[in-house]
């Protein structure tokens, strides 16, 4: 079986994601440690004893979760399951980091740096009230582009933010506008259009200036290729070339993420398997919707890490 890592995003944070990973295996502690000697802030208390609203900012969320993500990677490592194991890395948005991070691109200290000037980059790039994203569901991306294009007419930033699955885009922008697509899509047929309960516009041309900060701070960290190609989110393609992951992480701040394509494009070359690293299951949900045959895991516990460590002993 060949087999994909992929990394969640922002929205699968929850208080206590990991603790029972860092009790089980000194390896996974050891991650958050060095997180909260990056950051000089005990993001570990926070994310175990914290509350949901402050875990829920985007320059705590961001960190938390690509630690969360390499802890389980360390459990699994103890284990002897090397990242190598698998034939491509992703992430969702901030899950890209997670991956290259996974996939010795980036130092988990760099990572958890770059990660919380990130969040606070995104936060500040547009002021809070004035930006806002919706989800479509039921309409596909040719769709939910016209939707965006339709509504943003009238004035206003929206655009088609995430490609998620057959049925779900995500669309971003000017809160006015944004509002508008949402009408528009109920109009064109889909099944549900909900305003999300987010921060900030993530990834439309509103986050331009977020994107320059993060050019300024990747151009300061080192970049290894990665020991396994990572499948870009703006690319929905493999890639090894530390200045094109370096290029594509900054395009990727306003551009979209193209997950749908990013799985068929592994699917397209042989991937049967994906195993969703770190908190929460929503890509695993994604992954279904995509390809209903495509076997999936999730590795968020110890008892996750047991389940699959025995299912790949039994497959051997």
């Amino acid at each position: 079986m060949s087999r994909a890592f992929i990394f969640p995003g922002q929205g699968a944070q929850t208080i206590g994601m990991g603790r029972a990973l860092a009790e089980a295996y000194p390896a996974a502690k050891a991650i958050f440690d060095e997180v909260d000697a990056a950051l000089d802030q005990s993001l570990s208390s926070l994310i175990w004893e914290g509350d949901a609203e402050t875990l829920t900012l985007t320059e705590n969320a961001q960190p938390a979760l690509m630690a969360t993500s390499l802890a389980a990677l360390r459990a699994l490592e103890a284990e002897g399951v090397q990242v190598d194991s698998a034939a491509f890395v992703a992430g969702h948005s901030l899950g890209e980091y997670s991956a290259l991070t996974a996939a010795g691109a980036l130092s988990v200290a760099d990572a958890a740096r770059l990660l919380r000037i990130r969040g606070r980059a995104m936060q500040s790039a547009v002021p809070v009230g004035m930006g806002a994203m919706a989800a479509l569901l039921g309409l596909d991306l040719a769709t939910a582009r016209e939707v965006a294009a339709e509504a943003a007419a009238d004035g206003g930033v929206c655009a088609a933010a995430n490609d998620n699955d057959p049925g779900q885009v995500v669309i971003s922008g000017s809160k006015d506008a944004v509002e508008r697509a949402v009408e528009i899509a109920k109009a064109k047929g889909a099944k549900r259009a909900v305003m999300l309960p987010v921060s900030a516009p993530f990834h439309c041309a509103l986050m331009a200036p977020a994107a320059e900060v993060m050019a300024e701070a990747l151009a300061a960290v080192q970049i290894k290729a990665p020991s396994v190609p990572l499948v870009a989110n703006v690319r929905a393609a493999a890639l090894s070339d530390p200045d094109e992951i370096r290029a594509l992480l900054v395009e990727q701040v306003t551009g979209s993420v193209r997950w749908r394509e990013s799985v068929q494009y592994m699917l397209g070359q042989g991937v049967t398997e994906f195993w969703e690293i770190g908190a929460g299951k929503a890509l695993s949900g994604m992954v279904r919707r995509i390809e209903r045959s495509a076997a999936v895991q999730n590795i968020g516990t110890p008892e996750e890490v047991a389940k699959v460590i025995a299912a790949d002993t039994a497959a051997e």
